[in-house]
């Protein structure tokens, strides 16, 4: 953090709030990209790719045929279902967004998306309602991770699938697949949005009375790289050369098993929900601070890492909708960009005041968001590590509640928790405003890295401290409460119960040695990313033992023995 941020983050809370709206005020009206003419586009010629889609395209071209960027919706319809009227509003859409009709193809080297102009999509019926209900919910869950993990092919498309499977007469589940190149989080809700009004003027016989929209995405693509050049550019990259420098140093989360040599995406999900009291406080105090409910979640998400590692120069990532000009709103597209949140943790800092810097750190990032995060990472030159993901390996991510859910004549309507068994971090917090005034959502995690009750446990963690966080906001962030009273029973009675009978005549080293005789590779010691078994722990140990001798030790001698809280203590002990 700079001395000016430091600076802001000290003032009194009044004086604070002040300066920065007006500074909000300015930032805003710095960063939005110039509300120039869109350029003309010769719609009949294939369009450049955004820089977002050419990400993902140069990692399809790295790992073809890789379901990762799939995004899966599982909408559970009860009533009368109209399946014909539904297959005609999707074709609608399709044809109204340009995006869902788009395939990627390579000419000379480079990438362009090609615009069919009409395609039609049919959507099967798939009857399940003759299996008793146990299998049946079983049956629909294991086609929807089929579904997920079923590739796209960019090149030929349609990189939309539907799916309906029919569990009852007036019970339906509605499977929406599609890649994340052409689609995204706000998109979903522009997709629900036009089903609902496709859906409703179908079923009566009329037209549905939908604006034009003013631009596609291939506009916006054209558009974008007119204007991420020259002077806008040089702005958003010298901002994040500085923001950056360093680099950043890697968040050290204990992991379950060592980290394999190359970064793997099997992943799972926690579910959680917040309570509505405790949603209802953070709420209350974001607005207190000044700040939004995502900069309260991230402050205390950085409490949390930095109580797991002692780091203090902690680096998260977020999305934003990348959606600054009003013409795009309505679209259905890929525009989301990820942004990288560096915030110093450094003085044991009251939770407020650490708010306070995330704040600021928000703002600023905010004000330069236009730059795509993979031209930031090209600039930034940073030494590539094949076992992680650059620049940070943890994400928060929160949706707001959205206004209006989805609405369709003579049918009730949910979405279910079917989530696609990938990681595209080490670990990701997706949480979301839900209708009860709850915070409801998900610990994404990767499985080669963590077992389920680390994260079950990581995830009570956080939920205790958020609420040591709004019952003592000015405490500082090394003494808020992580554990409940049940754990901290368990840690400090229970677990401590280790009385045991053993054998006097023998020393601590001799029943270490006999334990490394039978199990030579299990694991003995974990001390950061360095995992030790108990055969080359007792291997270290007689180095040191036999070092010792040769200088002149000899029993009941005293050796002093200095050493951080690493592997080489433990090495220290049983040698000596």
């Amino acid at each position: 953090m700079s001395e000016l941020s430091k600076r802001i983050a000290d003032l009194p809370p009044e004086k604070r709030q002040l300066l920065l709206r007006r500074l909000a005020e300015q930032q805003k009206k710095a960063s939005a990209p110039v509300e120039a003419e869109w350029p003309v586009r010769d719609a009949s010629q294939p369009a450049p790719l955004s820089f977002a889609q050419q990400r993902l395209w140069f990692l399809e071209q790295l790992q073809p045929g890789n379901a990762l960027y799939n995004l899966l919706m599982v909408i559970r319809m009860d009533g009368r279902l109209d399946a014909t009227v539904l297959e005609k509003s999707f074709n609608a859409i399709i044809a109204r967004h340009e995006a869902l009709r788009t395939v990627f193809v390579e000419r000379e080297g480079q990438p362009l998306q090609v615009i069919s102009p009409l395609v039609t999509l049919a959507l099967p019926v798939e009857e399940l309602g003759s299996l008793p209900e146990p299998k049946r919910e079983a049956e629909l869950r294991r086609l929807a991770n089929e579904e997920a993990s079923r590739p796209f092919d960019l090149t030929r498309g349609p990189l939309l699938r539907m799916r309906l499977l029919k569990l009852e007469e007036q019970a339906h589940v509605l499977i929406l697949t599609v890649h994340h190149i052409v689609f995204d989080g706000w998109s979903q809700a522009v997709l629900l949005r036009e089903l609902e009004a496709f859906y409703g003027a179908f079923l009566t016989g009329k037209e549905p009375s939908l604006p034009p929209l003013p631009v596609q995405y291939a506009d916006y693509a054209v558009w974008q790289r007119q204007w991420l050049q020259g002077a806008a550019l040089e702005g958003q990259l010298a901002y994040w050369k500085e923001k950056l420098r360093g680099p950043p140093p890697m968040v050290e989360l204990p992991t379950d098993r060592p980290r394999p040599a190359l970064r793997t995406t099997r992943g799972a999900r926690l579910f959680v929900e917040l309570p509505r009291p405790l949603s209802e406080a953070l709420a209350a105090l974001s607005r207190q601070e000044g700040a939004t409910l995502f900069m309260t979640l991230m402050a205390a998400l950085k409490t949390l890492l930095f109580r797991y590692t002692q780091q203090t120069d902690i680096t998260t990532g977020y999305v934003t909708a990348g959606r600054e000009r009003r013409e795009v709103e309505g679209l259905i597209g890929f525009f989301v960009n990820t942004l990288a949140l560096r915030v110093d943790l450094s003085g044991a800092p009251s939770f407020r005041t650490l708010l306070a810097r995330t704040r600021v750190a928000s703002m600023e990032a905010f004000a330069h968001q236009e730059l795509p995060f993979e031209q930031l990472v090209d600039a930034l030159q940073l030494e590539r590590d094949l076992s992680r993901s650059p620049l940070f390996q943890v994400m928060l991510v929160h949706q707001p509640l959205s206004k209006t859910g989805l609405q369709m004549p003579g049918l009730s309507l949910g979405s279910m928790d079917i989530q696609p068994e990938t990681a595209k971090f080490d670990l990701t917090l997706l949480l979301h405003d839900t209708e009860r005034g709850t915070l409801a959502g998900s610990w994404e995690y990767n499985t080669d890295l963590f077992e389920a009750g680390t994260i079950a446990r990581l995830a009570k963690h956080y939920e205790q401290l958020l609420q040591s966080i709004v019952a003592h906001p000015d405490q500082r962030i090394t003494e808020l409460g992580l554990m409940g009273d049940e754990e901290r029973r368990e840690l400090v009675e229970r677990w401590n119960e280790t009385r045991t009978e053993y054998g006097r005549e023998r020393c601590v080293h001799e029943l270490f040695e006999e334990q490394a005789r039978r199990t030579p590779e299990a694991l003995a010691v974990r001390s950061g990313r360095e995992h030790v078994s108990y055969g080359e722990l007792n291997r270290r140990a007689n180095q040191l033992a036999n070092l010792l001798v040769k200088k002149g030790v000899g029993p009941e001698e005293v050796v002093g023995l200095c050493t951080e809280r690493t592997v080489g203590t433990v090495v220290g002990l049983l040698g000596i």
